[in-house]
């Protein structure tokens, strides 16, 4: 694949021109939020496969709603109390004049979903005001095209069943010349590591080493038994969360298919997927940037393409996390060689 497809300059969602990505923590919180701000309105849908999501705003996205295209999205920690981030964002937007417009007012139109990370071992006791519409301003305010990986924004406090999880982020570039790149929030009920060890199952999709080079183990263990969960002790911690965005021309309804076809890349990344506990879901953007208009097997390339840069970047978010005071989980870096 790596033959076929390179990543972009900078493996990261920015390296979709006119797209900007902002994050902010709080360290106690253990939790954050991240801000995806696209430079002009932006065709966007949404793809909804775990049973158990938080979301704002999002079914304007179906293909038959009125308002053609978004300003930004957020993911972020925080369960429903999460969802404020996305008046913050709405907040920053309209003090900078973007926004739809609705009898001579600008209305930002920010769809977001949120994990689940209140029992991460973090600071939860805020009081009459979640934190989260200040984080969720503060991500958009630091926006650019340069952003962490790993520990940071939506991804702060995210955990798996064995290892920490975290903000990730990667892009390919398609023999077209267009660029389909992902970001993703990883708190997820099951495991993005192969058995008991360091393997990634998004190995085969790795790019030049991005998450260690180690490719799978040999021979490669059946799967055998019930799959490793973090079910206990701690029921309901879960969720992943993404955005899959190109800058390919597509309307509302192939924006929802690459959406679906991105939502593989949970399933080839992460085991067990789309679970009753799992709030599963990946928005999907175009900007139409590029100018191509993919018809035929080039859209079936896209779909592919999709699909590789969420599970590369599920492996991603997971190898850059970093320990923390009190953490509940261990880092990908903590484990044993």
């Amino acid at each position: 694949m790596a033959a076929i497809w390179q990543t972009g300059p900078r493996n990261l969602l920015t390296d979709i021109a006119g797209v900007r990505v902002g994050n902010a923590q709080d360290e106690k919180l253990k939790s954050g939020s991240t801000a995806i701000l696209f430079d002009a309105p932006c065709v966007a849908a949404v793809e909804i496969l775990g049973g158990a999501p938080g979301t704002r705003e999002t079914d304007l996205l179906a293909p038959d709603k009125l308002v053609p295209g978004i300003d930004a999205l957020v993911l972020s920690g925080g369960s429903a109390f999460g969802l404020d981030a996305a008046s913050g964002v709405q907040a920053y937007l309209r003090s900078v004049g973007r926004g739809f417009l609705a009898a001579g007012h600008r209305v930002p139109i920010v769809p977001a979903a949120i994990l689940f990370d209140l029992a991460n071992g973090g600071a939860k006791d805020w009081g009459l005001h979640s934190p989260y519409r200040e984080l969720g301003f503060e991500a958009a305010s630091a926006a650019s095209e340069r952003f962490e990986l790993g520990s940071v924004g939506a991804g702060t406090g995210a955990t798996t069943a064995v290892v920490k999880g975290g903000l990730g982020s990667a892009s390919v570039r398609l023999r077209s010349g267009a660029t389909v790149a992902a970001l993703v929030a990883v708190n997820a009920l099951g495991s993005p590591l192969v058995g008991s060890g360091r393997h990634f199952h998004a190995a085969p999709f790795e790019i030049d080493g991005e998450f260690g080079g180690i490719g799978l183990p040999v021979p490669l263990p059946v799967l055998l038994g019930a799959p490793v969960t973090k079910l206990d002790p701690r029921p309901g911690g879960a969720t992943t969360i993404a955005v899959v965005a190109t800058d390919a021309v597509l309307d509302k309804g192939a924006a929802r298919r690459l959406a679906v076809a991105a939502h593989d890349g949970f399933a080839r990344s992460l085991w067990p997927a789309h679970t009753d506990f799992d709030g599963d879901l990946v928005f999907a953007a175009a900007t139409g940037g590029s100018g191509w208009r993919p018809e035929g097997a080039e859209r079936v390339e896209l779909a592919a393409a999709a699909t590789s840069a969420i599970a590369r970047a599920v492996a991603r978010g997971v190898h850059a996390a970093r320990s923390a005071p009190g953490d509940l989980k261990r880092c990908w870096y903590d484990l044993p060689a």
